[in-house]
């Protein structure tokens, strides 16, 4: 009898055990699945918010060594979300070219680029405001061409 209910006791951890290991893989895929699908909209006092060196052309210096080292990586050179990392990535980066970028205002995009989403990190820690600016002004001069686009104010 005794052993019986021993067989009995471990059969029921087992499945406990094997429930929750379950229960966190379907949590993890599932909240992983559902961030990656749902729009990524800066809140409404971002996107209002106005980039301090729109139109300085002196900017883009900066903020295109701060590119080639922070963002091309995943997002590619040209910005077309084709950098050597993407593949790794899911979501795949954003192309900087398209028109669903180009058309977001400078505060959305300086939002984004502040607080991240998975597998995008946080710069807001990492880069200063100015040098975020800066990679806001350098996005703003890439087409869908791949060719840089005269420098927009927004």
């Amino acid at each position: 009898m005794k052993a019986q209910s021993n067989n009995n006791q471990r059969i029921f951890k087992v499945k406990g055990l094997i429930f929750i290991v379950a229960l966190i893989a379907f949590n993890t895929i599932f909240s992983k699945s559902f961030a990656q699908h749902t729009p990524w909209v800066a809140p409404k006092i971002a996107q209002d918010v106005k980039n301090p060196f729109a139109g300085d052309k002196a900017v883009l210096a900066e903020g295109t060594t701060l590119y080639s080292t922070n963002c091309a990586p995943c997002h590619g050179n040209k910005g077309k979300g084709d950098g050597p990392a993407a593949m790794a990535l899911t979501p795949k980066p954003a192309d900087h070219t398209s028109a669903l970028i180009q058309n977001e205002t400078d505060g959305s995009l300086f939002w984004k680029l502040s607080e991240g989403r998975n597998p995008m990190p946080a710069y807001k820690k990492i880069l200063t405001d100015k040098q975020r600016w800066e990679l806001i002004s350098y996005i703003r001069t890439l087409s869908k061409s791949g060719n840089k686009r005269v420098l927009a104010s927004n």
